[in-house]
């Protein structure tokens, strides 16, 4: 099956190069490549789908995704407590912090983010068109990259997407469209996945082949596809191939052995601490000590690193040396909630998101971030300490053998 790739002459013959036509089978597909910030990708969603006039537009957004573009106060069904107890902090640390560098892009570009996407499914109601999410759940793709990462890969990566808030370089809009080039965009994620093999397979190789799957089914004969640039190679390269997406949905379980071992590591640092006590007392009791200051002072320090309350420090204190040892707490946790209780994010914190996490300050300030911030980075922390301590008392226990 030959698949036609082609630049497309639109908006009275005149050659767009961000849109290209690939033939599939008898459907025509049109790949609208946007830079998701730039206000020049609306003008061409706008251009394509009135020369083009489709049958369907597809967008890059899943169905969550979709719902907060389009609801602008779902920030304020936010439940935080239940997002903490949930273990799902990470996974909205990530989303705001994406949102906010988007936000910042678009705003020095005189621009919307998501402006293009909202424009494909406003077209896509007037002219009462098939609207098709084509992009894999968020959740599912973030839950995917963490399953295959190793520890100390998920630790560069959270200290990288936490360090991008510090990030206030600016792009301009030549610059902007440059990355919209093959070529420069090609190098720009080759440079990623040296660092981050595995996130860039997942971020974007898996997700070419889910956005394949998905515009070439939607029906009519005529797409218009609303894209990311970096997507528009991928989504050629897999369009004539029978992809199950419900693979591509799969989160890898960890194994028996890995279950095991979290908790053997914690059995074998207490092991070691009683027979260090019953060995020698004195050097026991110095290893106990140095386990609560490394894992209860990390844990406090990074509560008020992130201005977090004293009792909500204190609460961390008191919990990492005993989190530490069990894989499904964590002193981030109870920092978290107790930090949530003490100030409660008001419905203001949850409106202000968007201009607040502009830089670190504002990060800070706005009580909804800095919990997010106090449980990821109290939880780093706590590794650090539990890190340290476990290499101490692991020299103190071979030398007493």
């Amino acid at each position: 099956m030959l698949i036609y790739y082609t630049t497309v002459r639109c908006y009275n013959n005149i050659m767009n190069e961000n849109i290209v036509k690939l033939n599939y089978k008898d459907k025509e597909i049109y790949l609208v490549k946007t830079a998701h910030v730039s206000k020049n990708s609306v003008l061409d969603v706008d251009e394509c789908v009135n020369e083009i006039n489709p049958d369907a537009i597809a967008i890059e957004l899943d169905a969550q995704r979709y719902d907060t573009l389009t609801n602008k106060d779902k920030w304020r069904d936010t439940d935080i407590v239940k997002i903490i107890k949930e273990k799902q902090v990470g996974y909205l640390l990530v989303n705001v912090i994406l949102s906010s560098f988007q936000k910042r892009m678009a705003k020095s570009m005189d621009s919307t983010s998501g402006a293009e996407m909202m424009e494909g499914i406003k077209l896509s109601k007037e002219r009462n068109l098939e609207l098709v999410l084509a992009d894999r759940p968020i959740k599912t793709t973030f839950k995917r990259i963490w399953s295959k990462l190793g520890t100390m890969e998920k630790s560069k990566l959270i200290v990288s997407i936490i360090s991008s808030v510090f990030d206030d370089e600016e792009i301009s809009e030549e610059e902007l469209e440059k990355l919209k080039e093959a070529d420069a965009l090609e190098a720009a994620l080759s440079e990623v996945g040296k660092e981050f093999p595995m996130v860039k397979h997942v971020l974007v190789d898996e997700r070419d082949m889910y956005l394949a799957q998905k515009i070439k089914s939607a029906k009519g004969k005529k797409v218009v596809a609303i894209i990311g640039a970096a997507h528009a190679n991928g989504i050629a390269r897999h369009l004539e191939e029978d992809i199950n997406t419900n693979e591509l949905e799969v989160i890898e379980q960890k194994s028996t052995a890995s279950k095991l071992v979290k908790w053997l590591i914690p059995l074998a640092i207490v092991g070691m601490l009683i027979y260090t006590v019953i060995a020698n007392k004195d050097a026991g009791i110095e290893q106990i000590k140095s386990w609560v200051v490394w894992n209860g002072g990390m844990s406090l320090i990074a509560v008020l690193l992130c201005m977090g309350h004293p009792l909500s420090a204190l609460a961390a204190f008191v919990t990492a040396p005993f989190t530490s040892l069990n894989p499904i707490l964590s002193s981030g946790l109870f920092a978290g909630l107790v930090e949530a209780m003490l100030k409660k994010p008001k419905v203001s914190d949850f409106e202000d998101i968007s201009t607040d996490t502009e830089n670190i300050k504002g990060f800070l300030k706005n009580r909804v971030t800095r919990i997010l911030l106090i449980v990821i980075i109290t939880n780093l922390f706590s590794s650090i300490g539990t890190f340290v301590s476990g290499i101490g008392i692991f020299k103190t226990f071979l030398d007493i053998l």
